[in-house]
């Protein structure tokens, strides 16, 4: 029965730039899965959502990495793990769920993808820093995760470089898109219910729209065999505050920037610290030959354009 279902969710595109891939997308019904397995037309597409697969089970894993290096026929077969738990406050309490997901997950797949000799693209986040940097992380940068979530995803990257899997670890940060939560959605859904918003402005990173992550990634999956294994980080260009990206979220909706009001991260405490500075250097992203994703505000003025009804969905 789970092969009838993993089976199931086979998306075959054909006459794409990437037409000599064969994609096997964990968590492939999430916010950044979907977007990959509509990502650059790939000849073929497996992107089960985490109810089909089930990444803390080794043998689903292996039976889905085993077929897709069946289906792949000429095809280049590549695994791309997007499957995660990001609930980041809830991941203080839920903590063994949060490490079977974000740690257990990545292990076991990047344990079949040595067995079958598969490249890994494996996501995480800026999480995995501390937060007390003043200059763009590079991805050598000692780690120092605060809180569950990041310590849990410094643990998955661990399994997967020491796998023995050809396996590249892909930080990104402030990820947003037309599937799932985020900050976008959610400050449009406080702007048609609240007069103002008070929004943090001492936290800086760099917002990044899926879509383009996702182009990112596919590039990455065409060139794997000619990029050396290893840590790389991907997001869009630029940085900014959570406070100027609430304000450009209300220019995309044709609302007044003016009602967001300026905070301080004391004055509105989560259960998880959040890093104070994580934007993230992309000059290993590039220097590997891959191109570097347009800056933030022009993706989210793309992503409106494209996504307009999911992002700010009455």
């Amino acid at each position: 029965m789970r092969r009838q279902v993993f089976c199931a969710c086979i998306h075959r595109r054909r006459g794409g730039a990437v037409s000599g891939l064969s994609l096997l997308v964990t968590g492939g019904h999430g916010q950044l899965g979907s977007e990959v397995a509509a990502a650059g037309g790939a000849a073929s597409v497996l992107a089960p959502g985490s109810g089909e697969l089930d990444v803390t089970d080794g043998q689903q894993v292996r039976d889905a990495v085993a077929a897709l290096v069946r289906g792949a026929g000429d095809r280049r077969p590549v695994v791309i793990n997007a499957a995660a738990y990001t609930a980041v406050d809830r991941a203080e309490t839920d903590v063994d769920q949060a490490f079977r997901v974000n740690a257990v997950g990545p292990g076991l797949v990047a344990a079949a993808c040595a067995e079958f000799s598969v490249p890994l693209l494996h996501v995480s986040t800026d999480y995995v820093f501390d937060g007390e940097g003043s200059r763009p992380y590079e991805p050598g940068d000692p780690a120092g995760p605060r809180s569950v979530y990041g310590r849990t995803k410094l643990a998955g990257e661990r399994a997967v470089l020491s796998s023995g899997a050809r396996g590249f670890v892909v930080r990104t940060a402030w990820l947003y898109g037309a599937a799932g939560s985020n900050f976008v959605k959610t400050v449009a859904r406080l702007e048609r219910s609240r007069p103002t918003l008070s929004v943090v402005t001492d936290q800086r990173g760099s917002p990044t729209w899926s879509a383009d992550l996702a182009l990112g990634l596919v590039e990455l999956a065409r060139r794997a065999d000619r990029v050396v294994p290893g840590v790389l980080h991907c997001t869009n260009s630029g940085e900014t505050t959570w406070f100027e990206f609430a304000r450009a979220v209300f220019d995309e909706l044709g609302a007044d920037p003016g009602r967001i009001r300026p905070c301080s991260s004391a004055q509105f405490p989560r259960p998880a610290p959040r890093p104070a500075y994580s934007v993230l250097s992309g000059a290993a992203w590039a220097g590997a030959g891959l191109s570097p994703l347009r800056g933030w505000r022009e993706a989210l003025a793309a992503a409106f354009a494209r996504n307009r009804p999911a992002l700010a969905a009455a």
